[in-house]
């Protein structure tokens, strides 16, 4: 049973949230929280809030550091389709810890798979086995951060953000105006 409301302020709370954690210096560039973000969003708002919310969130990313290319609608597709593929994934899965570490090695394998074997080659023309052999250290640091945030900030957010009722913009209004409460 599902006891969350679609509140669009917690949405947009955890978009900021996981590119403002994109944002900082020095960050392994595989290590991000937007796919366990996304897992328990999806589930919650749907597949086209799942797409958005990862579409959007990469391309944003590469307009505010200035690193737009053609990679960037392939990579932001990329984790779009991985939005939409969640809500379908756990329509039918109880939002648990091992559910979400299965998606999150499932979808990180497919993310770059499409992105790491074929931008380098279509792009710059970087010969197929040279993209793998470079993939296999970036999707094994991709695939232990994903795996770390699935097992654990996804089910926090589910959790203590989306199926809380404190966490409503109603509730968080009457901090404000604590008459209206």
């Amino acid at each position: 049973m599902n006891t969350y409301t679609k509140n669009w302020f917690k949405f947009v709370v955890g978009f900021i949230a996981c590119f403002l954690i994109r944002l900082i210096p020095f960050r392994p560039p595989n290590i991000e929280p937007i796919l366990g973000t996304q897992m328990p969003f999806s589930k919650a708002y749907g597949a086209v809030a799942g797409f958005i919310f990862a579409f959007l969130n990469m391309a944003l990313y590469d307009v505010v550091t200035g690193k737009v290319g053609i990679w960037t609608l392939l990579t932001a597709g990329t984790y779009g389709v991985l939005g939409l593929w969640s809500a379908y994934y756990f329509k039918k899965r109880e939002m648990k810890r091992l559910n979400y570490v299965k998606f999150a090695v499932i979808g990180t394998l497919f993310f770059d798979a499409v992105t790491g074997l074929s931008i380098g080659p279509l792009f710059f023309n970087q010969p197929l086995m040279e993209a793998f052999i470079g993939q296999i250290p970036f999707t094994t640091f991709h695939l232990i951060g994903n795996i770390g945030f699935a097992a654990v900030l996804s089910p926090f957010i589910y959790r203590f953000v989306i199926e809380n009722k404190k966490f409503e913009t109603a509730s968080i209004m009457a901090i404000f105006n604590p008459s209206q409460a």
